[in-house]
């Protein structure tokens, strides 16, 4: 069986160690390599290929956020998700902007952390439900900058918002008086222009692109 190939890098000695332990006896992952900071991980790791990285947001030395932006300028093939805290929303869209792929928090499940290696790898985006949930109900203001938003319409950056609350495309379609089919006809548009694959991927564009603001 093919091995996903992962990266940690983490400053906390105890978390590495035990992230690691918990990998390594899971048969789809292989832990081939650790850095304790972002600096380490650039000079180490930024140019191997087909690897996951772990990447926590606050280090010394180096924090996740540049040596996300440095190992996507070595490889832009780099996937990298983000090892976060409840409390780091105003580091997401640094994160995202930097490079990051995809968002965890640090006392995920092994599944969670299974499937987002498995969503990154296949070139997805990802994020934890909780961190999902914890988006939706901190979520406040809507822009519609066109500069900004790939010539997405008035209408799709509402149905984008409603979406990245959590509404399903029937509620969207209750909630603006519009058919079903209207909606997921706007849904697979906003899909198309932003390059999205997943809820999560649109979630990632509307903090990129301040559509939302947590």
């Amino acid at each position: 069986m093919e091995k996903y190939k992962v990266v940690i890098v983490d400053d906390h000695t105890l978390f590495r160690d035990g992230l690691k332990l918990i990998l390594s006896n899971t048969p789809e992952i292989e832990v081939v390599g650790e850095a304790a900071d972002g600096k380490e991980f650039i000079d180490k790791f930024a140019k191997l290929a087909d690897v996951i990285v772990l990447m926590d947001i606050e280090m010394p030395v180096m924090n996740g956020i540049e040596a996300t932006r440095l190992a996507i300028e070595c490889n832009p093939d780099s996937k990298i998700i983000a090892l976060t805290m409840f409390e780091e929303y105003e580091y997401y869209y640094q994160m995202i902007e930097a490079g990051a792929k995809g968002f965890l928090l640090k006392n995920s499940e092994i599944d969670q952390v299974l499937r987002a290696v498995k969503d990154v790898s296949k070139g997805e985006s990802y994020f934890s439900n909780e961190l999902l949930l914890a988006i939706v109900q901190n979520m406040s203001e809507l822009k519609t900058s066109q500069s900004k938003t790939d010539n997405l319409s008035e209408r799709e950056i509402e149905i984008l918002h409603l979406i990245c609350k959590g509404y399903s495309n029937q509620e969207i379609a209750e909630k603006l008086f519009l058919s079903k089919r209207t909606v997921d006809k706007h849904r697979a548009n906003i899909l198309e222009k932003t390059g999205s694959k997943n809820t999560a991927s649109m979630v990632m564009y509307a903090i990129k692109n301040k559509i939302i603001r947590i």
